[in-house]
C-alpha cells in the first residue's frame, strides 16, 4: 500500500503535486508557486518566461518527427482556494497543506487541498518531463489568482502563445469533456449605518457561532441545497431583533467570493429578562434549519456563548435596514438551463458579509451562461440595493465560453476516450468559470476542451481528489497528446 503521495501512479504526476503542497500558493501569493515551476523548467532545460502579470509560460519542442503536429498549449492555474475549519490552527501563506491518503481519495487535514488546480499543475509539469512519448509542441500556460478574479487569464496578452489547441486541466469529474462555461460578476455594496454606546445594565453579550457547513464551490455546488451561513446567521438574527429586542454589535461571515460560506458569527446584546427566552431561540432554530437541510448539511452547529461587552452596536433603524437587506438579496439558483434542465443557467452566491463599525459590507458572486440573465440578476439586485440606499460596485464581469459542437480536438478526445474506455465521454457545459472563457477575447481561433480528475467539494476543507481517476485522467492526457 502507498504511504505517501509520491508513492501513488503515475509518480511523476504525484510527486509534483506533493512538491506544490509543501509550497503555500493561495491566490496572489504565488510567488513561491513560480519560483518552483521556473527551478524545474531549468533543470529540464526548457524555455521559460513570466510575462507583466505573473503567468508562466514554458515551451518544448515537438519530439522528432512530430514536428507538422498541431501544437498544443496545457493550461493550469497556480493558486488555491484558502478555506480551513475555524478548530484549525494553519496559515495559507506560512504553512504547508498536510495532503494524505484516505482509501480511495487524498484530502487535507482540515483545510483545502488544492487539488484544484494543483493536479492540473502537476499534470502540465509531467508531460513537460516525458521522454519516451512522441508529441508535438507542446507550451504550458501556469496562470496566477484565477481563484481572485482571474488575473492571470486577464493579463496574458495576444501574440504571446502560438499553439492551436488549448487544452484547460481545470475540470473535477473524470470522463467528461466540458466544452462551455458560465460568466460571472462581482457584486458588492456597503450600507452604511450608525453606532451607539451599549447599555450594560439592562443586557447581556453572546457571541453567535454558526459553523459545520460543507460549504463548498460556488457554482459547482449551487444546486446541492447547501446552506449558506450568511443568510441562515441573518435569519436568526432578523427574527429574534423583532421577537427578543436582541441588538446586533458585529457580523462577520465567509471570506471567499467564489466560496459557499461555511461559517458565519455574530456579537449580540440580549436583554437580561430575555436569557432563557434567547437561549431557547437558539435551541429551536438549530432544531430548525436541521430539519429543513437534513440529508444535506449533517454537522450543522449553532450556539449562543457569553463574551465581553462590545463598545457599540447598530442603531435599531441602521440595524433592521441591514438585516433586510442582506434578507432581501437572493441567494441560490436563479434559473436552471431550459434546453438542459441539469445545468443551471443563472446563480447567485452571498459569499461575504461582515460589518466594520461604520458599514455593512456584502458580496455576492453572479454567474450565468447568459449575459442578458446575468445582467438582469445585477439589475434586480441593484434595485433592491437602491431602497437601502446601499451603494453597489461591479466588478471582474466576463461572458460565458460559448460551445463549439464541431471542435476537431473534441472530436480527437471522444476517439481516444472510446479506444481507452469502450464509451465516448460525456460532453458538458459547467456552471462555473474557466479560463477559457477570458482567453477566447485574445485568442479566438484557438480550439478549446477542458477536462479533468474526480474532485470533489473543492473550495471547502472537504476537498478530496480520486487517486484512480487521477490516473485514468493521465492516461487520457498522454494518450491525446500522442494522438494529436
Amino acid at each position: 500500500m502507498p504511504q505517501t503521495l509520491k508513492d501513488l501512479q503515475p509518480q511523476a504526476l504525484w510527486k509534483h503535486f506533493s512538491d506544490l503542497c509543501a509550497i503555500p500558493h493561495v491566490s496572489k501569493n504565488e510567488g513561491k508557486a513560480v519560483e518552483f515551476v521556473k527551478s524545474f523548467a531549468a533543470t529540464q532545460g526548457l524555455d521559460c518566461t513570466v510575462d507583466s502579470v505573473g503567468n508562466v509560460i514554458i515551451r518544448k519542442p515537438a519530439s522528432p518527427g512530430m514536428e507538422d503536429r498541431a501544437g498544443v498549449v496545457l493550461q493550469a492555474h497556480l493558486d488555491m482556494v484558502p478555506q480551513k475549519n475555524s478548530d484549525v490552527q494553519h496559515d495559507f501563506e506560512k504553512d504547508p497543506v498536510r495532503a494524505y491518503i484516505d482509501g480511495d481519495w487524498v484530502r487535507a487535514r482540515g483545510t483545502t487541498l488544492g487539488a484544484d488546480n494543483g493536479i492540473g499543475v502537476a499534470a502540465a509539469l509531467a508531460a513537460l518531463e516525458m521522454k519516451d512519448v512522441k508529441h508535438g509542441a507542446l507550451e504550458v500556460l501556469l496562470t496566477i489568482e484565477e481563484e481572485a478574479g482571474m488575473t492571470g487569464a486577464r493579463g496574458l496578452e495576444a501574440g504571446v502563445l502560438t499553439g492551436k489547441i488549448f487544452i484547460n486541466l481545470d475540470s473535477e469529474e473524470e470522463g467528461e469533456l466540458y466544452i462551455g462555461c458560465a460568466g460571472a460578476i462581482n457584486f458588492e455594496t456597503a450600507l452604511p449605518y450608525k453606532s451607539q454606546p451599549v447599555c450594560k445594565l439592562s443586557c447581556e453579550a453572546y457571541e453567535l457561532s454558526l459553523t459545520g457547513l460543507k460549504g463548498g464551490h460556488s457554482g459547482l455546488d449551487i444546486n446541492l441545497g447547501r446552506g449558506n451561513a450568511n443568510k441562515l446567521m441573518n435569519r436568526f438574527l432578523w427574527d429574534a431583533s423583532r421577537t427578543l429586542g436582541l441588538r446586533v454589535s458585529s457580523i462577520n461571515g465567509g471570506n471567499m467570493r467564489n466560496a459557499i460560506p461555511r461559517e458565519a458569527f455574530a456579537t449580540v446584546l440580549v436583554p437580561k429578562t430575555k436569557i432563557d427566552e434567547f437561549q431557547k431561540h437558539v435551541a429551536d432554530f438549530l432544531a430548525t434549519v436541521s430539519a429543513e437541510l437534513a440529508g444535506v448539511e449533517t454537522q450543522i452547529n449553532f450556539s449562543a456563548r457569553p463574551v465581553e461587552y462590545p463598545e457599540t452596536v447598530m442603531e435599531k433603524h441602521c440595524q433592521d435596514k441591514c438585516l433586510n437587506l442582506v434578507y432581501a438579496l437572493p441567494n441560490g439558483v436563479i434559473r436552471m438551463i431550459a434546453a438542459k434542465p441539469d445545468v443551471v443557467e443563472t446563480s447567485t452566491n452571498m459569499a461575504i458579509v461582515r460589518s466594520n463599525g461604520e458599514t455593512l459590507e456584502i458580496m455576492c458572486m453572479l454567474r450565468s451562461s447568459v449575459d442578458t440573465a446575468k445582467d438582469d440578476l445585477v439589475a434586480s439586485m441593484t434595485s433592491t440595493c437602491e431602497l437601502a440606499e446601499a451603494p453597489v460596485k461591479l466588478s471582474g464581469s466576463y461572458s460565458g465560453w460559448k460551445p463549439d459542437f464541431d471542435s476537431p480536438i473534441l472530436k480527437t478526445m471522444n476517439e481516444v476516450h472510446q479506444k481507452l474506455y469502450g464509451k465516448p465521454a460525456e460532453v458538458k457545459i459547467i456552471h462555473a468559470g474557466l479560463e477559457c472563457a477570458i482567453f477566447g477575447k485574445n485568442y479566438p481561433n484557438m480550439d478549446y476542451i477542458s477536462f479533468g480528475p474526480t474532485i470533489m467539494h473543492p473550495h471547502s476543507p472537504d476537498e478530496k481528489v480520486n487517486i484512480q481517476s487521477v490516473a485514468n485522467f493521465w492516461e487520457f492526457l498522454v494518450e491525446t497528446l500522442k494522438t494529436i
